[in-house]
């Protein structure tokens, strides 16, 4: 049997210590199964003293992940610390340098340098793997990078961020406000007291970023990414959307078309008889779409100790496993170095068409200038509806629901641009995109 595998792990917090216990408890069926003992030989955290629920007395204990990257006696650095710079990127950077595989779950270092350290990697023929930092447990990174090898991809969609969708789930559901949901998240785990990087879309995007790559082998643009967030989404949308047959997601979606790609991370209407409409909760889901295979939908859990730890875990054992020769599968699906400079489309017309909402002043002539400013557009309207939960009033604002058919953002933002300066429109308008997935 090979020698064993020294682990250090960097960073103790929920996924770290499940990590470090599910090694520790699984020992005997992990050698059987990588041939090869894995051991965790050094761990680094802030606290020495806090009570993890797992056994670390045997362990170098370091303070500083850097210190462990450059000392510990180890074949594997975990780097579970988080954050896109500072700690995290020194010490990963520290760890191949020192001739080190490394695992990590961080997205949004992969999203601000992953090419630079997939370049690292490479160099020096050590593995960089990183399954949790895309969709917690669901092996979406595995898949593209291995599995589909030989597929041509035309688009990747889906639903990467729990805490959103735990947010609109319990909206339509239980009839609350999102303020009152992001509240009931922020005391169950599930958002952070500062929820702006999940809610405003950011973590959605660093992550879909990764995955453009993957899929279509070009270099990572997390900054090239068209992102709105949840904020702005209203129990109205969400009975609104529940009457026309939709239920809201926010969506991730990249898509190749012959101008480039096209990135966007946005609040979306997809049908209720969908299979992602049926993705509720902290749930995630990935859809690709490519030639070979058609359409694949994996769904599992997206975020937590267990469901991230089982897919570190899982870059583990496949470095366990490898023998000479297993490091030639690039990181990012092709080798860094022929990574495509990214190009930039720019925004697509939509099958699924658009759906806005005006408030408006109760007055003559309002349908006919707003059916007028989307015909100057070239917008075709499925449906104008006035729509409400409450009696109508006369000389109360009134809410108007329009249906688009497919047509581009540009054209739909000036006709919406055009009904502002008309003088009738009440506060906002919200526009929300219409997606019809396959499944």
């Amino acid at each position: 049997m090979a020698d064993a595998l020294k682990i250090g792990v960097a960073g103790l917090g929920t996924v770290g210590a499940a990590l470090v216990r599910i090694l520790q408890q699984r020992s005997n069926a992990l050698t059987l199964a990588c041939g090869r003992a894995i051991v965790v030989k050094a761990v680094s955290a802030r606290d020495k003293a806090k009570d993890r629920g797992i056994d670390i007395s045997g362990m170098q204990w370091f303070s500083d992940p850097v210190d462990m990257a450059e000392n510990a006696d180890i074949d594997v650095f975990v780097e579970l610390v988080g954050g896109s710079e500072g700690t995290a990127d020194l010490s990963v950077r520290a760890a191949l340098g020192r001739g080190l595989h490394v695992v990590t779950a961080n997205k949004a270092l992969l999203a601000r340098c992953g090419v630079e350290l997939a370049k690292l990697a490479e160099e020096k023929g050590l593995l960089l793997n990183y399954e949790a930092a895309v969709a917690g447990g669901i092996p979406v990174i595995k898949t593209l990078r291995e599995s589909l090898t030989g597929n041509n991809f035309s688009r990747i969609y889906g639903i990467m961020n729990g805490t959103c969708n735990y947010i609109l789930t319990k909206m339509e559901k239980e009839g609350l406000s999102f303020a009152d949901c992001l509240k009931e998240a922020q005391r169950l785990g599930y958002a952070e007291a500062d929820p702006a990087f999940d809610i405003e879309g950011n973590d959605t995007a660093h992550k879909l970023s990764i995955l453009t790559t993957l899929a279509f082998g070009s270099e990572i643009a997390a900054d090239k990414i068209y992102l709105e967030g949840i904020t702005n989404i209203s129990i109205e949308d969400i009975h609104a959307a529940a009457d026309l047959g939709y239920r809201i997601k926010l969506l991730g979606v990249a898509q190749k078309t012959d101008s480039g790609i096209e990135q966007r991370v946005h609040p979306t209407m997809v049908p209720l008889d969908s299979v992602i409409a049926q993705v509720d909760g902290v749930t995630n889901a990935v859809a690709l779409e490519s030639d070979i295979l058609g359409e694949l939908l994996m769904v599992g859990p997206g975020a937590g100790g267990n469901a991230t730890a089982s897919a570190v875990l899982g870059d583990i054992t496949d470095i366990a496993k490898s023998r000479p020769g297993a490091q030639d599968v690039p990181v990012l699906g092709r080798p860094a170095h022929l990574l495509e400079p990214y190009r930039q489309a720019e925004m697509q017309s939509h099958e699924g068409g658009y759906f806005i909402r005006l408030t408006v002043q109760d007055r003559t002539g309002v349908f006919a200038s707003i059916a007028t400013k989307m015909a100057e557009n070239n917008i075709s309207l499925e449906s104008i509806v006035q729509h409400s939960k409450q009696p109508m009033v006369a000389g109360k604002p009134q809410t108007i629901i329009l249906v688009t058919h497919a047509t581009m953002e540009i054209a739909v933002r000036k006709a919406v641009d055009a009904i502002k300066h008309e003088g009738y429109l009440v506060g906002e308008p919200q526009m929300i995109r219409i997606e019809r997935p396959k499944s």
